[in-house]
């Protein structure tokens, strides 16, 4: 899209600073060398996402000033996708870069209904910021919106309404469902490991990343003819072990799609008793060989 429009995209990964022990998502992190590298007179905007997707990380005050200051300097719009905003788990916090001293002005924040209250089917979400920047949106919106009827629309809008006034609650939805993932993700967290991966253990969102790679003798890859090893492995799994991952090297650019190689994303926001099964899948995988 930013081809399209006649931009140059440039990327930077979040990159893993730590090799052993219990791995959080905060352990993968910005360069801030490269991320100023990147900025200069000609930069328009930065994309950023937090809670992020696939690894989990939240994003912490001093890495959102870190952002928002190279924003200032160099005059640089941000747009924000926040839509797990209400998927985090305790002690951690989700602070919204439109917060911050001087990032108002030059915020667009995304949100999703899909996230926010799981109807992803409902493919509702909304954008907020100075009127200045929403006219922009506001005049392409009309051209380009997929589906969203008057209906569910109204619902969300109900549903924000209700929540709104419960929050701080323990029956507020915002505070119960990351309450009730929490448990579905530390047991995935478990069984990964219980195989011989290692998972990254996300502060939000409801997807963990894990390293498949000390079981790579265990998967025969020549059986798939994918360029990166994690579509190999997640196809050959699909095939021979009947456990669906998603291949992470999907959501880098070619530059950088060697980094994900290792790794396998699963989703944990399941009914206990499929999160079961897929542990049992694992489990008897495990002792087959």
């Amino acid at each position: 899209m930013v081809k399209a429009g006649g931009g140059i995209p440039r990327f930077i990964p979040l990159r893993l600073n730590k090799t052993s022990g219990k791995i959080m998502s905060s352990d993968w992190v910005l360069d801030p060398a490269e991320l100023t590298s990147l900025f200069n007179s000609k930069t328009k905007a930065i994309i950023i996402n937090t809670p992020q997707n696939p690894v989990g990380k939240v994003f912490t005050q001093k890495e959102l000033e870190l952002i928002a200051d190279l924003c200032k300097k160099w005059n640089v719009l941000c747009i924000s996708d926040e839509v797990y905003e209400w998927l985090v788990y305790k002690p951690y916090k989700h602070i919204r870069i439109a917060t911050l001293p001087g990032m108002w002005e030059r915020t667009i924040t995304i949100g999703s209904a899909g996230k926010t209250f799981s109807v992803t089917g409902w493919k509702i979400g909304w954008a907020y910021g100075p009127a200045n920047l929403m006219k922009n949106l506001q005049t392409v919106h009309q051209n380009c919106v997929y589906t969203c009827c008057t209906p569910l629309q109204e619902a969300v809008a109900s549903g924000f309404e209700l929540e709104m006034t419960r929050l701080g609650q323990p029956e507020c939805y915002f505070e119960s469902l990351p309450r009730e993932l929490e448990a579905k993700r530390d047991y995935m967290a478990k069984f990964l490991s219980d195989v011989g991966m290692v998972p990254t253990i996300p502060e939000g969102g409801y997807f963990m990343i894990a390293d498949w790679s000390p079981l790579e003798s265990r998967v025969n890859l020549e059986q798939e003819t994918d360029v990166y090893k994690d579509y190999r492995f997640t196809k050959w799994m699909s095939k021979n072990v009947k456990l669906q991952g998603i291949p992470p090297s999907a959501f880098y650019n070619e530059s950088n799609k060697k980094l994900a190689e290792n790794y396998v994303r699963y989703c944990f926001i399941k009914k206990d008793e499929n999160l079961q099964k897929a542990a049992e899948i694992l489990q008897a995988w495990k002792a087959s060989k």
